[in-house]
């Protein structure tokens, strides 16, 4: 009987889920129809019930919606349709659509729901390329029947995957020859590298749809030049889509450049009281944890400990690489064991960016995924619970991005924005004039006592003595980390000057702070109470370690100072690199000063050459000018305007 009851639940549930998409209907084949509902997804969203219909109308959109409301479905949708239902087969090496993504890791997911999409579909499953979807490649089996061959003239989608650095442009466009796709799935650079060949062609008669998902993220990582020679290679007479979290100003100019009278799509979502000016999901939390630098790392330890349940997947947000590349080291000292750090940053090399992504979706243990804004932008990963936000972005529209990796399709998620106690507090006002509210976060409480922080303190620094290449990095993190707090969009919230740089050290876990401009007036403890002997603290790695060494002798015997910067390891290039503002301030000086000699000697050269006569009326009108500046310097101060 039990077994009866849940047949014919899920029966009724798939019926219901017919007629959510029979909305929809002559506008979807009946295959697509069948693909949605067996690949899960119940019902149209806002963005999806209002997208699709205009694709397949042959209007230009530009749509705005919160973090996971299903914006990927609404142009993949009508990408595949359309393809499907063009009058005349689609030539040899001409393209019918393009898809452009900012990142990679985007880039491949989109192309990874595309394939699973078209399984569904037998004549486009039947002619994909073996090896396109490396991760979802059936295993040949000897037994299995053959699979169905389709006459050359039944329209399929063929989809390409194309990205910078895992592949040469050569063999982006062998692959291209050989299979002849018809919907590209790319990432700007590359997509232009094939575009400029003479064997792709995007005529008029074959071209369909263009798509710029994450759009304003395209413009801000400077794809811009990019993106207008792409479109100069494009038809006019298209369709577009641009699709986004956020609409920026410089979309704004895209729009203008790439659409044709296009329709606006704006989904929000109703906040408590009723009014339409929420730009996050429903089932997200969004809140903040004010404290100082000192606690913040034994207050998020606490925040993954006190939460209800053990979060699946967290997103773990810094401002720069250097930093990812220093909390990997330390992270998995300071948290709890149970977690799995995994860093991601954007020079990473392809293999590993790869790689380490992958290895965070695939998890089944409770990982924390470490990275910058290169995995902020529509990245749909299962199961993420938490999003923690060390470093607040500098660039506010990132904000939404960023906390938007939980709480898609529904499923729960929190998002914990830290912030330092004082002016670092108005960044709360920031967000809500942007109509993005956030509140204080209450449960679980968090109150990590000074025990816990001198402990973290005292485990950071026992990781950075094991190795001086780990002191290295965290001091390149530091410095990097001080450099993107100064170009804070919100400078008058972020203000370099407000930093209290003896409890950053501590909250850093330093050894000394670094040699930076900021510090210049710092009268403070530099070495933070630390006593390290700078020439025995060596590095793991023995070359590396022989050439600091060779280094130190070498500064011994010219007579330099065997102290602080004595045998740091460091090459020229790197210490030049380490000087270069205080070079550039000295090569500026002496530019200056060459000037003013050459000035002076173009005047006494001009002086040589007057007459007796020019001379006195110079001198004549010398006097006057310095009349006029005594005059001057007489005058009161202003004391306001007239009445």
């Amino acid at each position: 009987m039990a077994a009866e009851k849940k047949a014919a639940e899920q029966k009724t549930t798939d019926k219901s889920s017919a007629r959510a998409w029979d909305g929809l209907t002559p506008a979807l084949s009946d295959w697509m129809l069948d693909a949605i509902s067996s690949m899960g997804f119940q019902r149209m969203t806002p963005v999806q019930a209002s997208t699709i219909p205009l694709f397949m109308g042959h209007k230009d959109v530009v749509v705005e919606a919160v973090t996971g409301s299903g914006k990927t479905l609404s142009f993949l949708i009508p990408a595949v349709e359309r393809l499907l239902r063009v009058d005349e087969p689609i030539k040899k090496h001409h393209v019918g659509a393009i898809i452009i993504s900012p990142t990679r890791e985007l880039a491949t997911q989109i192309h990874s729901v595309l394939v699973s999409l078209l399984q569904f579909h037998p004549p486009s499953a039947a002619v994909r390329p073996k090896g396109i979807d490396d991760d979802d490649e059936e295993m040949t089996d000897e037994n299995a029947p053959p699979k169905p061959t389709f006459p050359s003239s039944t329209p399929k989608v063929v989809p390409q995957l194309l990205l910078g650095g895992t592949t040469t442009p050569a063999q982006d466009l062998s692959a291209f020859l050989r299979t002849s796709p018809n919907l590209l799935i790319a990432t700007p650079g590359r997509l232009l590298e094939l575009l400029s060949s003479p064997h792709v062609h995007c005529p008029q008669s074959s071209f369909e749809l263009l798509i710029m998902d994450e759009a304003d993220r395209l413009l801000d990582l400077g794809f811009s030049d990019t993106l207008q020679k792409i479109l100069s290679r494009l038809p006019k007479q298209r369709r577009t889509g641009l699709f986004s979290a956020s609409v920026s100003e410089a979309l704004d100019q895209l729009v203008r450049v790439g659409l044709r009278n296009p329709v606006r799509i704006a989904v929000k979502v109703k906040s408590a009281s009723g009014a339409h000016d929420k730009r996050t999901p429903a089932s997200l939390q969004m809140s903040y944890l004010t404290t100082s630098p000192r606690m913040k790392l034994p207050a998020l330890n606490r925040l993954l400990v006190q939460l209800p349940s053990t979060p699946q997947k967290t997103v773990l947000y810094v401002s720069t690489c250097a930093t990812v590349d220093h909390y990997q080291h330390i992270l998995s000292e300071v948290l709890p064991k149970q977690f799995k750090i995994v860093p991601l940053h954007g020079k990473h090399p392809p293999n590993v960016r790869t790689k380490n992504f992958g290895k965070f979706v695939n998890s089944i243990e409770p990982s924390i995924l470490l990275t910058t804004d290169v995995a902020a932008r529509g990245l749909d990963i299962p199961s993420v619970d938490l999003v923690v936000q060390l470093d607040p972005p500098s660039d506010p529209k990132t904000f939404l991005h960023r906390c938007g990796r939980a709480g898609r399709a529904g499923r729960r998620g929190l998002a914990v924005t830290f912030l330092s106690k004082g002016k670092e507090e108005d960044y709360v006002e920031f967000l809500r004039i942007r109509k993005t509210p956030i509140s204080p976060l209450t449960t679980p409480a968090i109150e990590p006592t000074e025990e816990e922080a001198n402990e973290t303190t005292r485990k950071i620094r026992e990781v950075l003595k094991s190795d001086r290449a780990l002191h290295d990095k965290a001091q390149r993190a530091f410095v990097s980390w001080v450099q993107a707090y100064s170009k804070h969009s919100a400078s008058s919230i972020f203000r370099v000057q407000d930093l209290d740089w003896d409890e950053l050290g501590h909250s850093w876990g330093l050894l000394r702070l670094p040699r930076m401009p900021e510090l210049k007036k710092y009268q403070g403890d530099k070495l933070l109470g630390q006593n390290i002997d700078w020439d025995t603290f060596a590095y793991n790695d023995k070359k590396r370690e022989e050439h600091r060494l060779d280094e130190l002798e070498k500064l011994k015997a010219n007579g330099g100072p065997a102290n602080k910067r004595a045998g740091d390891g460091k090459t020229k290039e790197e210490r030049r690199k380490d000087r270069a503002w205080t070079a550039q301030k000295d090569a500026k000086a002496t530019k200056e000063q060459r000037r003013e000699i050459k000035l002076a000697r173009r005047e006494h050269e001009r002086q040589k050459k007057l007459t007796p006569e020019e001379k006195k009326k110079e001198a004549e009108l010398q006097a006057m000018i310095e009349a006029v500046r005594a005059r001057g310097e007489q005058e009161s101060e202003f004391e306001g305007f007239d009445d």
